[in-house]
């Protein structure tokens, strides 16, 4: 399996990941945590899926260049959307600190998805 292909497969288990998470959230956690929880755990579902499509359109590029801003974005779905979700769910606010190391990822996976557009 080449490369490009690894990467569409990445991106759809994402992408699957961000629906399914998402529909989970909506139908089976809605009366379970509070609105606060359930606003958070959404934001996670939100990022998520967008940049979930991010990493299928790096993936169709098959572009090199563009590799470490697939993988500094694939990072910051799992940093950020994930410890939202295990966040919301559970409370424990260590969790959340590491939220923003997710949000310095998808940074700078566009940073260098911008960088490659102006060389």
């Amino acid at each position: 399996m080449n490369q490009t292909n690894t990467k569409l497969i990445v991106a759809g288990i994402f992408g699957f990941l961000a629906v399914a998470i998402g529909a989970f959230g909506a139908h089976g956690l809605k009366s379970i945590l509070s609105e606060k929880m359930i606003q958070t755990y959404n934001t996670g579902v939100l990022y998520h899926l967008v940049h979930s499509a991010v990493l299928l359109a790096l993936a169709l590029t098959d572009k090199v260049k563009f590799n470490k801003s697939f993988y500094m974005i694939m990072t910051g779905i799992i940093l950020f959307s994930f410890s939202l979700y295990i966040y919301a769910v559970t409370g424990i606010t260590f969790l959340a600190m590491i939220t923003p190391f997710g949000g310095v990822s998808f940074l700078i996976g566009w940073g260098m998805i911008i960088k490659e557009g102006i060389k």
